[in-house]
């Protein structure tokens, strides 16, 4: 499967922005998905926030119904991620991140951030790109292509910082499973920073506040 080259909502905060903020929506949805959190996010410099649009593709879970999806997922038991589609989008977020790039925005200004689907895409994409990021933010998500982290990660992100957020009553994407992504990217030697919140899969405001806090670190 080819990358996708992806239209996108972009909304900057003020202008001449300083960093940006590629993010990611979940299965079914689109850009538009978070951009209201851009409001209740306060960050004390110029960011441009990116909300791309998956592509739109049949879902096997879903009877094959045309959706915005980020890959297929095709086994409902274990919701197994289509590799192929994986590193399709892995491969349009680089051709993101290579925009930013070219608009002024260095890798160490980029945060890669996403929900559900998005959120894998962000792990997948960010822990093996090239440069060193500002972050990685993955909420109520896995790590995709798990076994092949290990072989694939790149050297400059080993010490990413990493957000991992997830309900504890999530019926799309149990905990454990997020849990379990995430002790493997500790014996891997990463350092997620690990949040769980009383809720399904969603956001709530107290994971916005981290989230803002959390960002306003990385981004300095």
């Amino acid at each position: 499967m080819n990358a996708t080259a992806l239209e996108s909502i972009d909304v900057e905060t003020a202008p001449h922005p300083r960093a940006s903020i590629i993010w990611m929506h979940g299965l079914g949805a689109d850009g538009n998905d978070f951009v209201p959190l851009v409001d209740e996010i306060e960050l004390p410099l110029a960011v441009r926030y990116i909300f791309p649009h998956a592509p739109m593709m049949p879902v096997s879970i879903n009877g094959g119904y045309v959706m915005r999806a980020w890959y297929d997922i095709s086994d409902a038991a274990i919701r197994r991620e289509d590799e192929a589609g994986v590193r399709a989008s892995q491969r349009s977020v680089e051709a993101l991140l290579a925009g930013e790039k070219a608009r002024g925005i260095a890798a160490d200004k980029i945060v890669l951030a996403g929900f559900s689907q998005g959120g894998a895409i962000a792990l997948q994409a960010g822990l093996r790109h090239g440069e060193r990021l500002a972050g990685v933010m993955a909420l109520s998500t896995y790590l995709p292509i798990a076994d092949k982290l290990a072989a694939e990660a790149h050297p400059a992100n080993r010490d990413v910082p990493l957000f991992m957020a997830h309900g504890t009553h999530d019926p799309m994407i149990p905990i454990a499973r997020a849990q379990e992504s995430r002790d493997l990217l500790l014996r891997q030697a990463y350092a997620p920073e690990w949040h769980e919140y009383r809720m399904e899969h969603s956001v709530c405001p107290q994971e916005i506040a981290d989230i803002g806090v959390w960002l306003r670190r990385v981004l300095g």
